[in-house]
């Protein structure tokens, strides 16, 4: 272990890229999504496991970089024509879900004195699911391509699309937020209005016309050695002119990807993003590993395991009954759509960490939540395969009746 401790910065990064590397790949020979393996990795080699990773401040500055970039790619990969089609359904599941989510969260805060705050962070982190999760599950069982696998990518989008809204309504609950201390009320509700107001605008612009012509863009594509770093600086450009304005880096990255998403040069800068998103996704999980706090757990291991479980049953039950009964899907794609979309997603850890950052929630309260949603994705595949197969025996003994 002391040998540990006295690795020089480069060997410790190769060390800990090998270590992501190989952990990934064998998630990914087990089946499982690879960013399972990444997170694992953060525990292995985090504060609480060998502690090759002592200091994660520069590990927490390249995870933020991957969340922009991953809302940078998110927007791009949203298809608002396709989108615009079934919307109305996509949006009503998504509003329901994060409407019940509070509700739940409401109740649970009703009998534990929670403030109202606190009751809209940990509502909003168990709404979201994961998008990277879920069509990795729909690839591995060949329903991508079905309507199962469309309505459930449609609601992922409109999840998606919420993640903005709620990191701006974060940002307001704060008693000793930045926005609130230094600007009146009036102002800060203003940019929030503004906010969503704008996205709302650039969403029905960009679904209603054709691909944008971008300027520069054939002497940019003209040029395979610029194009990564092109993609590269119109997001963090995007990301800098919305913190100018006080607004989330975040949201100026996501509305660059809707942009660019929706103009003639998006397959070519989609290619030339994906690898420096994978490299700085690999990193952002791998710091949500070494955010977990292994004694915590092991500690609290009886509440980890009773809210894990309440979380999972309860967004299946949740997602099922929207999709059915209120949106009427037939039963098995409800089912289906509504298993798949159990986890707690990776926007969660966001959301619950701007929680932390603005006093919203404890350090205790943060800690079991990070637990919560990182277990959430590691056993996601697993409760398809049983809450399949419970599926199938409850129709075999209803046949037989």
């Amino acid at each position: 272990m002391d040998v540990l401790h006295h690795l020089d910065k480069l060997t410790s990064i190769a060390l800990v890229t090998t270590a992501a590397l190989l952990c990934g790949l064998a998630m990914m020979r087990l089946r499982q999504p690879a960013i399972v393996g990444y997170i694992f990795a953060g525990v292995v080699l985090g504060p609480t496991g060998l502690a090759v990773i002592s200091n994660t401040a520069t590990v927490q500055t390249l995870a933020s970089l991957g969340v922009i970039m991953l809302l940078f790619l998110i927007g791009m990969e949203i298809s608002l024509r396709g989108f615009r089609k079934v919307y109305k359904t996509a949006l009503s599941a998504a509003a329901l879900q994060i409407m019940l989510s509070v509700g739940f969260a409401w109740l649970a805060g009703t009998l534990l004195h929670w403030p109202r705050a606190r009751v809209m962070v940990l509502g909003f982190a168990i709404a979201l699911s994961s998008t990277a999760v879920a069509i990795k599950m729909l690839e591995e069982t060949g329903d991508l391509k079905t309507p199962v696998g469309r309505m459930t990518v449609s609601v992922l989008i409109a999840q998606d699309l919420a993640v903005i809204p709620m990191l701006l309504l974060v940002g307001a609950f704060g008693p000793v937020s930045s926005a609130a201390t230094t600007l009146p009320l009036g102002i800060v509700a203003a940019k929030m209005v503004f906010s969503v107001g704008f996205l709302v605008y650039l969403v029905s612009f960009l679904s209603q016309r054709q691909k944008l012509t971008l300027p520069l863009t054939d002497w940019v594509t003209a040029r395979l050695e610029v194009m990564p770093l092109a993609a590269l600086a119109f997001c963090l450009a995007a990301a800098a002119l919305a913190g100018l304005l006080g607004l989330s880096t975040a949201y100026g990255a996501f509305a660059a990807g809707l942009v660019i998403g929706n103009s003639n040069v998006r397959a070519a800068l989609h290619t030339a993003a994906v690898p420096i998103q994978s490299v700085l996704m690999m990193v952002f999980f791998l710091s949500i590993g070494l955010l977990i706090d292994v004694p915590f757990i092991i500690e609290h291991w009886e509440s980890v395991a009773v809210v894990l479980a309440i979380v999972t049953v309860l967004k299946t039950a949740v997602n099922v009954v929207i999709l059915h009964l209120f949106l009427d899907n037939p039963w098995d794609r409800a089912f289906h759509s509504g298993v798949v979309m159990a986890q707690v997603g990776e926007f969660s850890f966001i959301i619950v960490a701007a929680g932390l950052a603005e006093h919203v929630i404890t350090g205790d309260a943060y800690r079991l939540m990070i637990a919560v949603i990182a277990l959430s994705l590691v056993i996601s595949p697993m409760w398809l395969a049983i809450a399949r197969r419970l599926h199938d025996l409850t129709r075999r003994r209803q046949r037989k009746k």
